[in-house]
């Protein structure tokens, strides 16, 4: 039985989930989950719902036209995409693997539903030596303060040719240009060293030891031109002692890296996060 994974959101007003439901209803749709959120800040609703259809009896196309005349009643900004049609994810890193290496284990193992359209590094492949990447096109684009634009154009050509639908930042150490965040705006993710704000520049952990810290942590956001002040999607956290070492906490935050950024690529991947301005609505699992 085929699933649909309808997202949504517009400005909040009475009337939305009932049009929407009949809506599903009258093109013989069946509603097997539904979230909603009222923001009442912004004074706007967010739903995600998933739907199949008994018996074979869903008119997809038909119910298409009849959410986006929906769509246009209420200001609304949706979504509707078959649950089973793989998205397609680029991948970029460098010389750390260990989140690379994640995604890669769980995508195998069925964890992360996707198609890999390619691994993007500023370091050749033989740096990814304990990594098994198999067949996955790999493309390797050095960069430096002088030909950061011609680089980054070749990110952009090939995040079109394989329309990518997301771009992951795998512990990715360059910063992107406003340019090409702007470009990425919405589908691209980093994963950050710190549960933000945090400790900026070189040697986070060891800024962390300096200073005394208790917790680390880790945080995934969407990338936007201010650097690592993106919508959060996700964060996690540990405690820390004073017995613990510099090397101790990079060793703990490695482990924290992988499960957020994970997290945050699997929610993604369902259809579980929206754009709320500067924050997210994540509907967790």
């Amino acid at each position: 039985m085929a699933e649909y994974i309808l997202t949504l959101f517009c400005p909040n007003r009475p009337g939305i989930v009932a049009a929407v439901a009949n809506a599903i209803f009258e093109h013989g749709g069946n509603i097997r989950e539904s979230q909603q959120f009222d923001d009442k800040e912004s004074d706007s609703f967010f739903a995600r719902i998933v739907l199949d259809h008994p018996e074979d009896r869903l008119d997809v196309t038909a119910l298409r036209h009849a959410l986006d005349r929906i769509a246009g009643w209420f200001g609304m900004t949706l979504s509707l995409r078959d649950a089973a049609l793989r998205q397609k994810v680029m991948i970029l890193a460098s010389r750390s693997d260990h989140c690379l290496a994640d995604i890669l284990y769980r995508w195998r193992m069925g964890e992360l539903p996707m198609e890999i359209v390619g691994i993007i590094s500023n370091h050749p492949r033989e740096t990814f030596r304990n990594v098994v990447l198999d067949d996955i096109p790999f493309h390797h684009l050095p960069v430096s303060k002088a030909t950061k634009a011609e680089q980054e154009a070749r990110i952009w050509t090939l995040v079109q040719e394989t329309h990518a639908d997301f771009v992951i930042l795998a512990r990715y150490m360059q910063v992107l240009s406003d340019d090409l965040a702007g470009k990425l705006a919405g589908r691209c993710v980093n994963i950050h060293h710190s549960f933000l704000p945090g400790f900026k520049g070189a040697k986070p952990y060891h800024q962390a030891y300096q200073r005394g810290v208790k917790i680390i942590g880790a945080t995934a956001h969407f990338v936007t031109a201010d650097l690592d002040e993106g919508p959060i999607i996700e964060q996690d956290v540990e405690r820390i002692s004073h017995a613990d070492t510099p090397d101790d906490l990079v060793r703990v935050g490695r482990d924290i890296e992988r499960r957020v950024l994970s997290r945050a690529l699997r929610w993604l991947l369902q259809g579980r996060v929206l754009l709320a301005g500067s924050r997210t609505v994540v509907f967790r699992d």
